[in-house]
Parts: structure tokens; sequence; C-alpha cells
């Protein structure tokens, strides 16, 4: 069964990245995602390559491996692929699903659609971006 456009939002809201965009931002945002339906073994982001994808999980779970290491799973609500939307640099890490998965697929080319509309919404975004870059280099 395919998600509504408030059941997006719900998705989006409850990730870091969006979640101080107001409900019309998360709208925007909702209106571009789409769902995918994909199988065990699936390569979502390979570690060097360009990406252009931002992914929340709906359902299933995936491994994280950087230089062939795991360095992590993720399951459900979780999400990834941020930098590529905002940089045009390589992908950090490879990601595998281990087991079939639902995914919402926010691209590059739709967010900055979706900015335009609503210049706010970059904002937000930037500052969550900066909250976890700021974390990171604290480890």
């Amino acid at each position: 069964m395919r998600l509504s456009k408030n059941a997006k939002v719900d998705l989006l809201k409850r990730t870091p990245l969006f979640s101080e965009c107001s409900k019309a931002e998360l709208g925007a945002l909702a209106l571009t995602a789409d769902e995918l339906d994909l199988r065990d073994g699936t390569v979502l982001t390979e570690e060097g390559r360009a990406g252009r994808e931002f992914f929340v999980l709906i359902e299933g779970t995936v491994s994280v491996t950087q230089k062939g290491k795991s360095i992590g799973d993720l399951e459900p609500g979780d999400w990834l692929g941020e930098v590529a939307l905002l940089t045009d640099t390589p992908r950090t890490a490879t990601v595998t699903a281990t087991s079939p998965l639902r995914v919402l697929v926010l691209t590059d080319r739709a967010f900055r659609q979706a900015v335009k509309g609503m210049p706010s919404i970059a904002l937000k975004v930037l500052d969550k971006v900066g909250e976890r870059l700021a974390d990171d280099a604290k480890r």
C-alpha cells in the first residue's frame, strides 16, 4: 500500500534533518518524494561514488560500511544521504539492503525544486546539517 501525502509528511518530520520544517514545508517536500520497493542486497549508496538521493527507511534494514568495515545498521525511521541534497561530494559509505526494503526517496533535484518554492526549507536543513557535523567533530 502506497503512502499518502500525510504519511510522507509524518516520516519526513521524524527525521532530524527536517524536524524544524513547518507542515507546509514538509508538504512541499512530500509532494516530490517517491516511494520505492527494493530487493534484499540492493546497494543504495556506494562509498566514493556520486550521490543524488536522500532516503528514509519505511520498512526493512540496511548495513552501512566504510572501507569495507561495518559501521552500523539502520532500520525503519532511519535516514541517510543528506549530504547528497546539499553538495556534489562522493558518498562517504556503502549502504546495502539486508532485507527487502521500502524507502522514501528525495532526489537532489526534487529538493532544490521544493527549496525554490520555499527557501525557508534550506535554512532549516542547513542548520540541522551544521549541528550533525559539529556532533561528528566532537567524537
